[in-house]
């Protein structure tokens, strides 16, 4: 690049600057094989020149200020090559992490740390330690993040996550009340991250692969570009930024309403749901000791079967004898439901504790701090 071109886009990203800068970009990086036969410079060139973009496009995003870049390297379906294809594809990763890792000015100059997303146990193990060497050099570096998804498709995310929140339920580290959307999405690859922002796929396809399907299904702006991924260049992306930053105020309002939605969904169904756990067995034992008080007492079988149904209605887990329950009809409320709103704030409370600490200390994402 000479210095004018250079100078201009200095120019143009402190222009960018004064709007809003997305804190989480994504790149479905396609188009590579295609590029290389339009230049006629076969498959591995073109694979190569796409890695060349990736850098030209990570360094254009860490001098705007964007704090995490996700692009989409390998596909679990990209197994289905042909085999040459495949280990030109691994091979080239070998050398490009190594490089990043190592010798990358641009990665030590922003403080970028590295995440592989994805079943690493599909990898060769040869590739699979230049991949857990990459992410152990980098990962004391917070000041931005590069994932790359290798291997990697939304449906394995999405399946890792679910198990991940099963085995903690027949652990006994979690009660099935606690699985809400917000805990399902802090147990994706992408949990520390913030919200994808923008999501750009190249080569003029218009679908998303099976790529980060849940994180950009909510307040993301989505564009499909009709070139080739080698050819996408800063002044590609920038009327994609300029688009962005005139939505910025929608999309930012469009995701406060889902999370608003979300709390308050998750709450009343987590409410519902923590009640029928904890009253079932107390009202059963609540029944069945009114009924020997009231046959002990000689009460009228009549009088005894309304307060046993009372009983079964009621979420009070008061051991009151048969006369006492009776009388309750004419009870101040204020009280009790003073002590049912103390009581639930305490649930909550363990409910949030227990729930961070199984997602704090699970070691599900090998690949993520």
């Amino acid at each position: 690049m000479s210095a004018l071109s250079r100078a201009i886009r200095t120019v143009a990203i402190k222009a960018l600057q004064c709007g809003a800068i997305p804190p989480h970009v994504g790149f479905i990086m396609d188009g590579n094989r295609c590029y290389g036969c339009k230049v006629q410079v076969g498959n591995s060139r073109g694979y190569y020149l796409g890695y060349e973009a990736l850098e030209e496009i990570l360094a254009v995003c860490m001098e705007m200020g964007v704090k995490v870049v996700t692009v989409y390297a390998f596909s679990i379906e990209n197994f289905k090559r042909p085999p040459d294809q495949v280990e030109t594809l691994m091979e080239l990763a070998k050398t490009k992490l190594a490089e990043l890792c190592e010798h990358s000015e641009l990665v030590n100059r922003y403080g970028i740390g590295i995440r592989v997303l994805g079943d690493d146990t599909l990898l060769p193990e040869d590739v699979r330690q230049v991949v857990r060497r990459a992410v152990d050099l980098t990962k004391k570096n917070n000041r931005a993040i590069l994932n790359m998804c290798f291997p990697y498709t939304s449906r394995e995310e999405l399946t890792m996550a679910s198990r991940s929140l099963v085995n903690g339920i027949e652990a006994y580290e979690l009660n099935p009340s606690d699985i809400t959307t917000s805990v399902l999405e802090d147990s994706l690859y992408t949990r520390s991250c913030p919200p994808m922002d923008i999501l750009v796929r190249t080569s003029g396809e218009i679908r998303l692969s099976d790529f980060m399907i849940w994180q950009s299904s909510r307040a993301c702006h989505v564009e499909f570009i009709d070139c080739y991924w080698p050819e996408f260049t800063f002044w590609k992306l920038l009327p994609i930024l300029l688009r962005y930053q005139l939505q910025a105020g929608s999309i930012a309002q469009s995701r406060r309403e889902y999370e608003r939605r979300d709390n308050l969904i998750s709450s009343e169904k987590s409410n519902h749901a923590d009640i029928i756990e904890e009253d079932s067995a107390e009202t059963s034992e609540a029944v069945s000791s009114a009924a020997g008080a009231g046959a002990g007492a000689g009460v009228p079988q009549d009088l005894t079967e309304h307060v046993m149904t009372n009983l079964r209605l009621s979420r009070s887990s008061s051991e009151s004898t048969l006369v006492t329950a009776a009388s309750e009809y004419d009870e101040d409320e204020e009280e009790e439901d003073s002590r049912g709103m103390d009581c639930y704030n305490c649930q909550a409370k363990e409910k949030r504790q227990r729930v961070a600490e199984f997602l704090t200390h699970r070691g599900h994402l090998p690949n993520s701090p």
